[in-house]
């Protein structure tokens, strides 16, 4: 095969940005076993020739994010662009406009760049208060449907709501253990499957 048509066929294949918090960053695990690690083994088991570039760093907000995205695209030049941020935001009680409106921008410009995005939503815990939990949780819906992406309602679905939740968690409460990624990966591929080749 000519190096040119080599070239072709890389060039060819998805790249996958994940933009994230400590979620998807490893943080209290070890290397090599966070979900994003995960997502590339199960897309090679799936015969599906995808890169993954993770580009989280633990603590980073959706405004963080924002002002990270713009080299990140134009570095890697994703075809499909995981946004899993908006965590730290709810931590820190930054208000919820903002966290709606990085999001948009976020996903705005993935898609300007002409990747296809998936937007991946938190909750809060209940002392944040019924409605606060509400609110954020409606966020990232909000985002999904007024950009036209595809959304994981929640990333820690099975994994904050299993009967023995406790078990899932770090020391910290907030950080699931390397039993948990496999779930998370589980929500995470559910939304974004659908977006890739057949």
């Amino acid at each position: 095969m000519p190096s040119w048509a080599v070239g072709a066929t890389a060039a060819s294949a998805p790249l996958i940005l994940v933009v994230g918090d400590s979620l998807s960053a490893e943080y209290g695990l070890a290397r090599g076993s966070g979900w994003v690690v995960l997502l590339e083994q199960r897309l090679s088991k799936e015969k599906i020739a995808a890169k993954v570039v993770n580009a989280s760093v633990s603590g980073d907000t959706t405004s963080g994010g924002r002002s990270r995205l713009p080299a990140l695209l134009e570095q890697h030049k994703p075809s499909h662009v995981i946004l899993e941020l908006g965590g730290n935001d709810a931590l820190r009680g930054l208000p919820l406009k903002q966290t709606q409106a990085n999001l948009v921008a976020m996903a705005r410009a993935a898609k300007t760049g002409g990747a296809r995005v998936v937007v991946v939503g938190m909750q809060v815990p209940p002392n944040y208060g019924r409605q606060y939990g509400e609110d954020f949780m409606a966020v990232f819906a909000g985002v999904a449907k007024s950009e036209g992406t595809a959304l994981v309602p929640f990333l820690l679905e099975g994994v904050a709501d299993a009967p023995d939740a406790e078990a899932m968690f770090q020391a910290d409460r907030i950080h699931p253990k390397e039993a948990a990624q496999p779930l998370m990966l589980g929500n995470v591929w559910a939304a974004l499957r659908p977006l890739l080749p057949k």
